[in-house]
């Protein structure tokens, strides 16, 4: 049975996620906010449970300058049912973090299954 949390506790799980990422790596994440939402777009799968919107940091250029912030999201209700318990979820939704965070870098999907981070 999926697990429920308040989406203030899930907002939590999320800073909670975030503070994990090393202060080496973290200091080089730039121009990024990350936002929840309760389900994927339209058009995107159902059981997505993250997204990457922006240009990573291996295709800026010159020209990238007052760009606005690129955008990870993660999606509550996807993440909840994947999760039978709380322990699953902070896992998940750090995995998921970590993923979108790497996306930002320019790792991609690919280079991420080979990793484990997929």
């Amino acid at each position: 049975m999926p697990i429920d949390v308040t989406p203030e506790r899930f907002d939590q799980l999320v800073d909670d996620a975030i503070d994990t990422i090393p202060e080496e790596l973290a200091r080089l994440v730039t121009n990024v906010v990350v936002l929840v939402e309760e389900e994927p777009p339209e058009g995107e799968p159902d059981d997505l449970l993250g997204l990457y919107d922006g240009i990573a940091l291996t295709h800026r250029d010159t020209q990238y300058g007052g760009a606005l912030p690129d955008r990870i999201f993660l999606f509550r209700g996807p993440l909840l049912d994947l999760c039978d318990t709380e322990e699953q979820l902070v896992e998940e939704v750090r995995i998921t973090v970590v993923h979108e965070v790497a996306h930002h870098f320019g790792i991609s999907d690919a280079r991420l299954h080979e990793l484990g981070w997929a």
